[in-house]
């Protein structure tokens, strides 16, 4: 066989095994071991693998993932983001369909906040969509709403698919962070105004609620809620006149939310162990898939496959267009089997050389690259987060109820990637502004 011929071997017995739902990121190392092995020899692929995990593992830029996913644990274990919900439906009721609104609104700060759609999405489920079901809001209405605005925390930073694309690319994080605001943002508005313009039509969809509040309640909330928008704000903020770096941004949010949680009463041991047990747990997980993605990459490389598949996709046409095709077809087939973490660091050793050959902005297709990928966590027939929100809620919905309902966010997030694609300033203007 030549080298060629391994590389595509290797992909296709590495997409086997993860179907085969062995974890990604073995699955990844050991098709590059034998792969380099079978290339050169045993001891090569060892030499590699002694060497290469390390070096990349140790990089700097690296530890703005652990510590922003122990901002977000700490926030949600001591309680930042408790409320939020309550928060938004007395302010939103009003609207036509001013829970699912609320929403909207409240799973794009958790989002945000706790760095993963799966653990927005369960949360989301067990507070918002009993609360809709109560006063008779359509189902799928209800947990499409919950689904699709989970995967927003992935797009609006602080994003660890952000900071895992940065230091992947090699490009700057914190201009990534910019990058993906406004095209976060307008995916919540479009949500939004899809929802509102649906009751507005069907008043039923929002079935009999009549929610009214007085000031002093809405003041109320308001105290519940303030610590979480300004933790996240201040960290952004931070980054972009330039006080701070991404990387140092993750630590300095940590002891921002350490020292929010300890004057609100709420930093408890309990609190800070269940933190820092989910924070190694997600850490290492990452991790793993980060190293096998290495050796993967390293493996394909000396194979050809990226150089092969880059002449074969700019071999039909060199029009962006084209190229914007065959990468969102790759993502939204993967995406549908594959775990958004997994599929980018799979994927990038075969897209990132395709990207830099056609000379395109690599800031700019990132946040192409995670709408792709926020789209597959509620495509059929797996999209995770619809079967996180059916497993929460039980025999009260269906699963086919909640893919009817997620159906109308995805025609939205279609229109927010068209506009993410064909105005390139939504997502280079921050970036092009910071400090």
């Amino acid at each position: 066989m030549t080298n060629l011929e391994i590389g595509v071997a290797g992909i296709v017995v590495a997409l086997c095994l993860i179907a085969l739902r062995v974890p990604i990121g073995i699955a990844l190392g050991l098709v590059s071991i034998f792969g380099i092995a079978e290339m050169t020899s045993m001891r090569v692929a060892w030499g590699m693998i002694s060497a290469t995990p390390f070096d990349f593992v140790g990089t700097w830029e690296l530890t703005a993932a652990p510590m922003f996913l122990l901002m977000g644990y700490l926030a949600t274990s001591t309680n930042l983001t408790q409320g939020l919900f309550n928060a938004m439906r007395l302010f939103l009721a009003r609207l036509p369909g001013g829970l699912a609104v609320s929403s909207v609104m409240a799973s794009t700060l958790f989002a945000a906040a706790s760095g993963s759609s799966v653990a927005t999405s369960a949360a989301m489920s067990r507070i918002a969509v009993p609360e809709m079901l109560k006063y008779h809001y359509n189902k799928g209405l209800a947990t499409g709403t919950v689904a699709a605005a989970g995967t927003l925390g992935s797009l609006i930073p602080p994003s660890v698919l952000l900071v895992l694309y940065g230091v992947y690319a090699q490009v700057s994080v914190g201009q990534l962070f910019m990058a993906g605001f406004i095209p976060g943002v307008i995916s919540a508005l479009l949500y939004a105004v899809m929802i509102m313009v649906r009751v507005k039509i069907k008043p039923s969809l929002a079935g009999s609620a009549q929610i009214t509040s007085t000031r002093a309640e809405k003041l109320t909330a308001l105290k519940e809620v303030w610590p979480l928008p300004l933790l996240i704000f201040s960290v952004l903020g931070g980054i972009f006149v330039g006080l701070f770096s991404p990387t140092e941004a993750g630590a300095v949010g940590t002891v921002a939310a350490a020292l929010i949680a300890l004057a609100r009463g709420t930093l408890t041991p309990a609190a800070i162990r269940e933190a820092l047990a989910n924070t190694a747990v997600s850490t290492a997980s990452i991790f793993i898939i980060l190293i096998g993605s290495l050796l993967f990459t390293r493996f394909l490389a000396m194979s050809g496959v990226p150089t092969a598949f880059s002449s074969l996709i700019l071999g039909v046409s060199t029009e962006t267009w084209w190229i914007l095709l065959a990468v969102a077809i790759i993502y939204l087939v993967l995406g549908m089997f594959i775990d958004s973490i997994g599929l980018l660091l799979l994927t990038l050793p075969l897209i990132l050389p395709l990207i830099q050959g056609a000379d395109l902005n690599l800031i700019w297709f990132g946040i192409i690259v995670v709408k792709l990928l926020e789209m597959g966590l509620v495509t059929p027939p797996i999209g995770l987060n619809v079967y996180v929100i059916k497993g929460t809620l039980g025999k009260a919905v269906t699963l086919q109820e909640v893919f009817k309902g997620v159906s109308w966010f995805i025609v939205m997030d279609v229109v927010a990637l068209l506009f993410i694609i064909m105005i390139p300033a939504l997502s280079l203007y921050l970036p092009g502004r910071m400090f």
